[in-house]
């Protein structure tokens, strides 16, 4: 499966509406699992995506579905949108690649065993399957990984699932319940009237409305700021490869403190560095710089800053604005496609021959990388945008929006409707940023 691009067919088109309830903007997995189930609700809605569906980070990840080392805040929207993973095929007759195969992971130290076993202790209450492994049972379970491990995090119930197929399967899910959903059809802006929306301005066209959803991940920083809404959000580059088809090593999704990798669905496996990535510096760098310390503090071993240059990334932090009549940033990148980074490309070979030579051999059939919406604490915004009644945000997922995409996508269509959506959304309040509230990173797995 090569990974989704601008060179991709335009596969969702159509004609666009004078008018629908709810306009999404973004076509990733949180755009497209709200749309899913407010059209399940009888809710008329049109989502627009600026390039191709699932394009950028939704169809980029890692593909892993878990509870495992999330912060407590997330973990019962996590365990919610377990469940919906669990029941989506039967529900929409679509092939999604989920499977519960467990989320492994692997300490050489019995400090990161101690962080596992933290972690543990603030999740108690949510009656997780997770269980701390020995020595012995990590060479049980994982018998071709060499390393000399002190123990393990294991979580049976967690999962994996094929991001660039699963994103557009909802996304046809979605369409035949009533949504129309639209490619190459980028968002410029809002008209709003007396602090309310009204409409929103396509490239196509405006389309009335009174609500609407910004769900445009790395990019949702650039929309608000071109309506004069700051929204503390960076993005990083990440490199990813998939290889071919090999031998079983692993059925689920497992890393150590160097690389992760994951069993696909056609026998290879996806493969990364363990927390590594790069940021571009740039004017949004220094807006934010105090807000994001706390987490540059936390991982600067893990991240490699570099000068913005003329590549394509700079479309992410362009300084200009424009008007519903202009052409907007989002038509220039229809998706954004970064190179992978060869250093990365490298030291994955190097871990797989050291750590798993049954797989050194493998070759990488294909290689990307991939542009991740992050905010201060880590944890996501989902909340309505105070200044602009009837718009809603839904961003900043740090690199853990796949598995959370669909319970997220729940809470968000209820949120929208006005309904209580059963989960506290307080930790997740774009005010955090802004009411003085300390920047609390949570558990680093």
């Amino acid at each position: 499966m090569t990974v989704i691009s601008d060179a991709s067919p335009v596969t969702f088109s159509g004609v666009l509406p004078e008018a629908v309830d709810v306009v999404i903007i973004g076509g990733g997995i949180l755009g497209v699992s709200t749309a899913w189930f407010l059209a399940g609700q009888g809710v008329s809605v049109l989502l627009c995506e600026k390039g191709r569906i699932a394009g950028e980070q939704s169809s980029r990840n890692w593909g892993w579905v878990r509870q495992q080392g999330r912060d407590p805040a997330e973990l019962s929207i996590m365990q919610e949108s377990l469940r919906i993973w669990d029941r989506l095929s039967a529900d929409t007759g679509a092939d999604y690649g989920f499977a519960k195969q467990g989320v492994l992971y692997l300490a050489e130290s019995e400090e990161r065993l101690g962080e596992f076993e933290n972690w543990l202790t603030l999740v108690e209450d949510h009656k997780l399957d997770s269980r701390m492994l020995s020595a012995a049972d990590v060479t049980a379970l994982l018998p071709d990984c060499r390393g000399a491990f002190k123990g393990g995090l294991f979580t049976p119930s967690d999962g994996r699932a094929e991001p660039e197929v699963a994103v557009p399967n909802l996304a046809r899910a979605a369409q035949a319940q009533g949504a129309v959903i639209l490619e190459c059809c980028a968002a410029r802006t809002l008209d709003a009237v007396n602090g309310a929306v009204t409409a929103v301005i396509t490239e196509k066209g405006p389309v009335r409305c009174g609500a609407v959803l910004l769900a445009g991940g790395a990019w949702s920083s650039l929309f608000l700021r071109n309506q004069g809404i700051s929204l503390p959000q960076l993005s990083v580059k990440a490199t990813v490869s998939r290889t071919a088809p090999g031998p079983s090593v692993f059925e689920g999704n497992a890393s150590t403190s160097e690389f992760a990798f994951r069993r696909r669905q056609d026998g290879g496996y996806t493969i990364a560095l363990s927390g590594y990535h790069e940021h571009y510096l740039s004017a949004e760098t220094f807006r934010h710089f105090f807000s994001f310390l706390p987490s540059y503090k936390a991982s600067w071993r893990e991240t490699k800053l570099r000068v913005l240059g003329s590549g394509i990334e700079r479309g992410l932090t362009t300084t200009e604005r424009w008007n519903a009549g202009q052409t907007s940033p989002f038509e220039r990148t229809r998706v954004m496609n970064p190179l992978p980074d060869r250093q990365v490309l490298r030291r994955l070979r190097q871990h797989l021959a050291a750590r798993l030579p049954r797989l050194a051999d493998q070759p990488f059939v294909e290689s990307w990388s991939g542009m991740i919406d992050s905010t201060p604490d880590l944890l996501p915004i989902m909340d309505s945008v105070a200044p602009i009644q009837g718009l809603f945000l839904a961003t900043g997922f740090s690199g853990h929006g796949f598995g959370i995409g669909p319970g997220a996508g729940r809470v968000m269509a209820d949120l929208i409707r006005g309904r209580d959506c059963g989960h506290d959304l307080k930790p997740f309040r774009l005010a955090r940023f802004e009411d003085g509230s300390p920047v609390r990173l949570g558990p680093a797995l």
